[in-house]
C-alpha cells in the first residue's frame, strides 16, 4: 500500500464506524498558553477532554500534524540519526467522548492492523499500565483482560511502568493509562535469537510502537494530584510514519514513500547517493544529511504554510533553528553551498497536496522565504567561518578550542558542536567538549528559570460547559461567575475570572480584548485584557482586593459586565478598515496578497502581508484612496452567523491560511463586490463610522512579508493636524511660504559649507604630516613616528597614518586622538617589517587599548581602538611603541 492508500484506508475505517472525520489543526497551536506546536494528536480536542466544550461529535477520527523540537517531548538531535524519529509528523488517531471505551477502542486497533493492513499477528506485542500504588492509580486489569480475550497469548501482553503507559501531555491537564502497540519488524533470523518481547521500549530502530491507545479518565492538577473525569474518553494516537514503515516492509520511516520523493531530489542536486555509504562516522554523515533535510522540510514547510515564520523569537526560532540544522547539515556533508531546499518545497507541496492543501496553495510564497533564509545563513556561515579564522590565528599553542567558544559560535552564528569540531580538526585543533556541555546547560538553566509559570487551580464555584458571547450585539449583561484562579506572573498578582456569558471580546485574530468592569452587588471589579484560553474567555482583573472579594463566594454569583465601551469603538473602527485596507492592496497589488498576521487596538492597526517588494509610496496612496471612498460610501456591514464552511468559501470569502475553522464560520461582508471574510472579530455597522483612514507606516518584517501601519478616525485626523502643524513650524522657521524651495537651498549651501569644512580638515591634517615628519627617529632600520595629535575624526586619524607612510621608508606609525572627549589609537607597521619581526598591529593594539579602557583590532599592518579613559592614552602611545620596538 502507498502511504495515500495507507492514511486513506485509516479514516475510512473509522468513519464506517460513525466517527466523523476532520481537519488537522495548524501546526502552530492557537488560544493555548501552555502550547508552542500542537504536539500531538488530541492537542486541538483538549478543551473537549477538560469538560469546557462540546465536540461536533462523540466519534472523530483525523490525522494532525504534529510537531515535537521544544519543551518535554524534544526530539530534534535524535532526528537523522535514527530511522524513525521526526521533527514533524503525521498522527492518525481516533477519538471517544464520553462514548465507546477500552472495549471497542482495542478491538478495533487489533482488527485494523491485521484484517485491513494485514500486518503478521505474531509480530505484535501490546502492553497495559501496571499500576502506580503511591498515586492511588491501580493496574489496568480491564485493558489487560481485553488484550488477553483478544490475542488469547498472556507472554504477548507486557506491564508497563508509569513512563510508558500512563500518558500526560504536561504537568497538568487531563491523563490517564494507556496501553501500546509495538511490532517487531526485524529479519526472521534475528527473531530467532532474541524475542521481540524483549526489545519493546529498548530503542531498538526494528521493534518500534505504532500506536497508543489512552484512556482519558482523570485530569492532573497543579499539586500532583488526580481527580477523575467528568465522562470518560478514549485518545489514541498512530504514528504515521511507522505505520507506513511497518506496512511497505522497511527498515526505515526514511525508505517509505513519504520521504523517498524529496531524499531522491535530494540526490540529484548533490550527486550524492543514498544508503550507500557504510558505517556512520564523524567524516561520513552523507545518509544522516539527507535524512534531516527531508524531514526537517516537512516541519518548516508546512509551519510557514500555517502562518509562523522563520525569526528569532519564541516560535519563530523554533522554525528558524529546524530549518538552519538542516542547512548546516547541507552545507557540511553535500557541499551545498548555494540555496537548495526552496528547490524541495514545490516537491513536497504536491506530494501532500490532497491532504494538506494550504501547503500546495502557498508554494511560492514558501519557497521564497526558504530561499531568503538560506541565504541569510549563508552568509552567517561565512562570518563564522571568518571568526574561527581568527581564533586558530589567535590560538597560543594550545591548539583547543574553548568551550565558551563552541558555544558562542552555536549560539551567535548557528554553528553545531559537529561542524566546529569538523573544521577544527581540519586545521589540527581539538574542542573543549566538556567546557561547551556545561555552557550549554548553563544556558539551559537560564531558560528554565525565564520559562517557569506558577500553575494555579481554578476555583470552581460551578460548571461551565461554554462561554456564551454576548458582544456581537451588546457591550453589557447579567452573568454568573462560575470559576476563578489567581496566577502568578513576572508583573505581579492577576485574577483569572470566567463567566458563563460575556460581551468581552477575548483577543483573538489580531483584534485585541475588551477592558471594562465587572460588578458583584457593590463592588467593583476591574478588567484590564480579555483572553481565550481553549474555549474560555479569561476576564484579567487586577484589583488589590479581587482575590478577597472573590474568596467569600463557594456558589455561582450573579454579577454585571460591562465593556468600555469608546474603546470598543475605536478597535471596532481599525478592524474594519484592516477588511477594507486587504481587498485595496488585493486591487493595487495583485491577488497573491495573503494575510500573515494582523494587530487591531484602540489605537491603530498592523497588517502583515505576503509581498516581495517594497510597496512604493504611489501604490500606498491608491489603497488609501480606495479604503477611504469606501468609508465615504458608508457601506452597510452584512453579517452571517452559522454559516457552513464550504458555503462560506463559495461565496467568495476570504480565510487566512493557519487559521482552525470549525463546520460553521461567521461571515463579514462590506460590498459582496468588493470584501467577503471569515471573521469572529467586531466591526462597525457602515463604514462611514470609521471616518478617515491614513498609512503611518511601511516595511519589511521578513523574506516575502510586508507590514503597513495605519490610523483612523480621531488618531487620523489628529495625525494630520500635526503634520500641517509641522509644516507650518518649519515655514515659520525658515520664513518662506515655499517650503519645498527654502529646504532645496538650504541642502545647496550645506553642501557648499561641507566641502569648505573638509578643505580646513585636510589643510590642518597636511600641517600635522609636516610637523611629524620632523621627528621620525629612525630604531633599528625601522622609522619610527609615535604622539598625540589633533584631528576632527577617526578617518582623519587614519588618513594622517596613510599620509606619513607615503613619505617616510619602512615606517612605524602610533598615533593617538581624543575624538568628542573620547581617546582614539591607530597603529601602522610596514608589511615589511611586519614580516621580518612577526609584529601583527591588530594584536598589539588589542593589549594597549585596555591602558584606555578600550577594545580594537585590525589587520597586521594596520588597526584601531577606542577607548573611554582619555588619562590612558599616552600610556597606550607608549606600550604600543615599546611592543614594536622590542620585537
Amino acid at each position: 500500500m502507498t502511504s495515500h492508500e495507507i492514511r486513506k484506508a485509516f479514516l475510512d475505517f473509522f468513519e464506517k464506524r460513525g466517527h466523523l472525520i476532520v481537519p488537522s489543526a495548524p501546526l502552530v497551536a492557537k488560544n493555548d498558553p501552555t502550547l508552542m506546536f500542537n504536539n500531538s494528536g488530541m492537542a486541538q480536542f483538549k478543551d473537549f477532554f477538560l469538560g469546557n466544550g462540546n465536540p461536533p461529535s462523540k466519534r472523530i477520527a483525523d490525522t494532525q500534524k504534529c510537531l515535537r523540537v521544544s519543551g518535554k517531548h524534544n526530539d530534534l538531535e535524535e532526528v537523522g540519526f535514527d530511522t524513525y524519529h521526526h521533527t514533524m509528523f503525521e498522527m492518525l488517531g481516533n477519538w471517544s467522548f464520553g462514548d465507546y471505551f477500552k472495549k471497542e477502542a482495542l478491538a478495533w486497533s487489533w482488527e485494523l492492523l491485521t484484517e485491513v493492513y494485514k500486518l503478521p499477528k505474531d509480530r505484535i506485542y501490546v502492553s497495559v499500565f501496571e499500576g502506580n500504588p503511591s498515586e492511588g492509580v491501580p493496574f489496568d486489569q480491564e485493558a489487560f483482560d481485553i488484550w488477553k480475550s483478544i490475542i488469547g497469548d498472556e507472554n504477548r501482553i507486557i506491564l508497563g511502568n508509569k513512563k510508558d503507559n500512563f500518558w500526560e501531555m504536561g504537568d497538568i491537564g487531563p491523563c490517564g493509562p494507556c496501553s501500546e502497540i509495538h511490532i517487531d519488524l526485524r529479519d526472521q533470523e534475528e527473531v530467532d535469537q532474541i524475542s521481540g518481547k524483549e526489545l519493546v521500549n529498548k530503542d531498538h530502530p526494528q521493534v518500534v510502537e505504532i500506536w497508543n491507545n489512552v484512556f482519558m479518565q482523570y485530569e492532573r492538577k497543579a499539586d500532583g494530584t488526580l481527580i477523575p473525569l467528568p465522562e470518560k474518553h478514549v485518545d489514541t494516537g498512530m504514528g504515521f510514519e511507522r505505520l507506513c514503515m511497518a506496512i511497505q516492509g522497511k527498515k526505515s520511516n526514511y525508505d517509505t514513500d513519504l520521504f523517498q520523493n524529496t531524499i531522491q531530489v535530494i540526490e540529484q542536486l548533490s550527486g550524492f547517493k543514498y544508503g550507500v555509504n557504510g558505517t556512520l562516522s564523524s567524516d561520513n554523515y552523507v545518509d544522516v544529511a539527507m535524512r534531516v533535510i527531508a524531514d526537517h522540510l516537512r516541519a518548516v514547510s508546512f509551519a510557514i504554510s500555517d502562518g509562523q515564520l522563520p525569526s528569532n523569537a519564541k516560535a519563530g526560532y523554533v522554525i528558524r533553528r529546524i530549518l538552519r540544522r538542516a542547512l548546516r547539515y547541507g552545507y557540511s556533508y553535500l557541499n551545498f553551498r548555494e540555496p537548495f531546499m526552496c528547490k524541495l518545497v514545490p516537491v513536497l507541496a504536491k506530494q501532500f497536496a490532497d491532504v494538506f492543501p494550504e501547503l500546495q496553495a502557498q508554494v511560492d510564497f514558501v519557497s521564497k522565504v526558504v530561499e531568503e533564509e538560506e541565504k541569510t545563513f549563508l552568509r552567517t556561515l561565512e562570518q563564522g567561518l571568518k571568526r574561527l579564522d581568527v581564533l586558530f590565528k589567535e590560538d597560543k599553542g594550545e591548539k583547543l578550542l574553548s568551550g565558551e567558544t563552541v558555544f558562542e559560535l552555536s549560539d551567535t552564528f548557528g554553528f553545531p558542536v559537529d561542524l566546529t569540531a569538523l573544521i577544527a580538526r581540519e586545521k589540527g585543533f581539538g574542542i573543549d567538549e566538556e567546557g561547551y556541555k556545561k555552557a550549554l546547560e548553563e544556558q539551559k538553566a537560564r531558560s528554565r528559570k525565564d520559562a517557569q509559570k506558577e500553575a494555579a487551580d481554578w476555583v470552581e464555584l460551578g460548571d461551565t460547559d461554554a462561554v456564551e458571547f454576548l458582544g456581537y450585539d451588546q457591550l453589557s449583561s447579567t452573568a454568573l461567575l462560575t470559576k476563578y484562579r489567581i496566577s502568578k506572573t513576572k508583573q505581579g498578582q492577576e485574577i483569572h475570572v470566567v463567566l458563563d456569558q460575556t460581551p468581552f471580546y477575548a483577543e483573538m485574530g489580531g483584534q485585541v480584548g475588551d477592558t471594562g468592569t465587572i460588578t458583584i452587588g457593590d463592588q467593583t471589579l476591574h478588567v484590564s485584557d480579555t483572553r481565550k484560553e481553549n474555549d474560555l474567555f479569561i476576564h484579567v482583573v487586577k484589583d488589590k482586593n479581587a482575590a478577597e472579594i472573590l474568596s467569600g463566594y463557594e456558589e455561582p454569583v450573579e454579577v454585571f459586565a460591562q465593556v468600555n465601551a469608546e474603546r470598543r469603538k475605536n478597535i471596532e473602527k481599525n478592524h474594519t478598515a484592516t477588511h477594507l485596507m486587504l481587498a485595496a492592496l488585493k486591487e493595487v497589488l495583485g491577488s497573491h496578497i495573503v494575510q500573515r498576521g494582523s494587530y487591531q487596538n484602540d489605537e491603530l492597526t498592523r497588517f502583515d502581508f505576503s509581498h516581495f517588494a517594497k510597496v512604493t509610496d504611489e501604490e500606498l496612496k491608491k489603497v488609501e484612496d480606495i479604503v477611504n471612498e469606501k468609508i465615504r460610501a458608508n457601506i452597510l456591514k452584512g453579517e452571517k452567523r452559522n454559516v457552513p464552511f464550504q458555503e462560506a468559501v463559495d461565496m467568495g470569502a476570504t480565510a487566512t491560511f493557519g487559521e482552525k475553522y470549525g463546520d460553521f464560520v461567521r461571515v463579514i461582508t462590506f460590498d459582496p463586490n468588493y470584501s467577503i471574510e471569515l471573521c469572529g472579530g467586531t466591526h462597525v455597522n457602515s463604514t462611514g463610522e470609521i471616518g478617515l483612514f491614513r498609512f503611518i507606516s511601511e516595511g519589511s518584517v521578513s523574506a516575502g512579508v510586508r507590514r503597513v501601519e495605519a490610523v483612523t478616525g480621531v488618531k487620523a485626523l489628529e495625525l494630520m493636524r500635526e503634520q500641517a502643524q509641522l509644516i507650518q513650524e518649519l515655514k515659520d522657521l525658515l520664513k518662506a511660504t515655499d517650503l519645498l524651495k527654502a529646504v532645496e537651498t538650504l541642502k545647496a549651501e550645506n553642501a557648499q559649507f561641507q566641502k569648505r569644512i573638509e578643505m580646513f580638515e585636510n589643510a590642518s591634517i597636511q600641517a600635522a604630516k609636516v610637523a611629524l615628519l620632523s621627528k621620525v627617529e629612525n630604531v633599528n632600520g625601522m622609522n619610527v613616528v609615535a604622539a598625540r595629535v589633533n584631528v576632527p575624526h577617526a578617518d582623519g586619524l587614519k588618513t594622517l597614518a596613510f599620509g606619513l607612510k607615503q613619505g617616510i621608508g619602512k615606517p612605524v606609525v602610533i598615533l593617538g586622538a581624543v575624538i568628542n572627549d573620547k581617546p582614539s589609537l591607530a597603529i601602522l607597521i610596514d608589511e615589511n617589517v611586519v614580516k621580518e619581526k612577526n609584529l601583527n598591529a591588530g594584536t598589539i593594539i588589542r593589549e594597549v587599548a585596555k591602558l584606555m579602557k578600550g577594545g580594537g583590532g585590525g589587520q597586521p599592518h594596520f588597526a584601531t581602538a577606542g577607548g573611554s579613559d582619555v588619562k590612558g592614552l599616552d600610556d597606550a602611545i607608549e606600550a604600543a611603541k615599546a611592543s614594536i620596538l622590542g620585537a
